[in-house]
């Protein structure tokens, strides 16, 4: 399971906040800049995938801070950020051959 929250520039600081509630640090934790992703205006693009009960304290924690993505714009973010990993594991394959 997995959610993706947009975090605008200014709520920054309170985001780094977030990322170290105990429940949420131990997730799968994924940042991102939205508009090097494709996703202009988007600020800081954050990817948490985990339990529910993980996503769920994550969402709570984010209200007032950062826009949970619609789940398909959140499908579409989490594709772009694989294929950034798969294309930059496939560069450092290529330099150990």
């Amino acid at each position: 399971m997995f959610k993706v929250f947009s975090v605008p520039p200014a709520k920054k600081p309170q985001k780094d906040e977030v990322l170290k509630d105990d429940l949420v640090s131990r997730q799968s934790i994924v940042e991102r800049d939205a508009d090097a992703l494709g996703f202009p205006g988007l600020g800081t693009l954050v990817l948490v995938e985990g339990d529910e009960m993980a996503l769920a304290r994550a969402a709570e924690l984010f209200k007032g801070i950062a826009e949970e993505l619609p789940p398909a714009k959140a499908a579409a973010v989490r594709q772009k950020i694989r294929d950034q990993e798969d294309d930059v594991a496939a560069g450092v394959g290529l330099i150990f051959r």
